[in-house]
């Protein structure tokens, strides 16, 4: 079994080190010359690869049996976005007719396409409002994927919650807004996953073959107030200060329900928060 990795920074790294460990043939992409070297060592070859590079993308799945693509932007523009994520999407479903023996594809996408629900709970049958133009364009990547489908391969979505993990604990996330002004009233619900369930949950959908979207966020779902208190309660730092004269400037509030993936079987490892 022979398995691609489209994008290996920080969760495209840590599958490849547990597929690589689990001796399956892994070949990691980067788009950038520097990480060659890093990757030589969690990985089987590593090839540099832009993702709207039709015939490189077309040597580079000769003889892969998975796909896992786990891009990211480099730039948080729409220009950024397009170029990582839909046109990489867009050159895959054009050359997959002529490499056949590619039989499951893995996206690493985002619940931010559920846009605002006003905290309502969400899951994979509500309609997606993206709140702005690269929201737009990571719901353009996925029904470029999904209409690969019916024929093979297998696609599966994951829609990731706020990802942190090793390299990425919560207080680095939160760690400035340590005592800071924000508005709003922190009431917003939050949605994270950790780094080891999103591997967990790959692996899964690797050996269950699973197709379709799922969500994969933890059970948590603590409101912003109630998140960033924890975290800094537990680190004795100052707690941010809520303007509630001043309406919220995050751009979405809802609850992802994680209980499609659950349903299917998978077991969370870390179901509640690490903070």
């Amino acid at each position: 079994m022979k398995a691609i990795i489209v994008g290996c920074g920080y969760v495209g790294s840590a599958v490849a080190r547990l597929w690589h460990h689990q001796g399956l043939g892994v070949t990691a992409t980067t788009t950038t010359p520097v990480r060659i070297s890093v990757l030589e060592a969690i990985a089987d070859s590593v090839i540099q690869l832009q993702g709207n590079d039709a015939e490189g993308f077309k040597t580079a799945l000769q003889g892969q049996n998975i796909l896992l693509l786990s891009v990211g932007a480099q730039a948080r523009t729409p220009e950024g976005y397009r170029l990582a994520y839909l046109e990489t999407a867009q050159t895959l479903a054009k050359i997959l007719p002529d490499v056949p023996e590619v039989q499951q594809i893995i996206y690493t996408g985002s619940y931010a396409l559920y846009g605002d629900q006003q905290g309502a709970i969400v899951d994979e049958t509500t309609p997606v409002t993206p709140v702005n133009e690269n929201g737009q364009i990571l719901h353009q990547t996925e029904q470029v994927l999904l209409g690969m489908m019916p024929e093979s391969p297998k696609v599966c979505i994951l829609r990731l919650g706020g990802i942190y993990g090793p390299g990425r604990e919560l207080l680095k996330i939160w760690g400035r807004a340590a005592g800071a002004t924000r508005a709003g009233d922190g009431s917003e619900p939050t949605n994270w996953v950790h780094l080891d369930d999103i591997v967990g949950a790959i692996e899964f959908v690797r050996q269950h073959q699973l197709s379709g979207i799922y969500n994969l966020v933890d059970d948590s779902q603590l409101t912003l107030r109630e998140l960033t208190d924890n975290v800094y309660e537990q680190h004795n730092l100052p707690k941010i200060i809520w303007d509630t004269s001043k309406p919220s400037d995050r751009p979405y509030s809802v609850r992802v329900s994680n209980q499609k993936i659950r349903q299917a079987g998978y077991q969370f490892i870390h179901p509640q928060l690490l903070v």
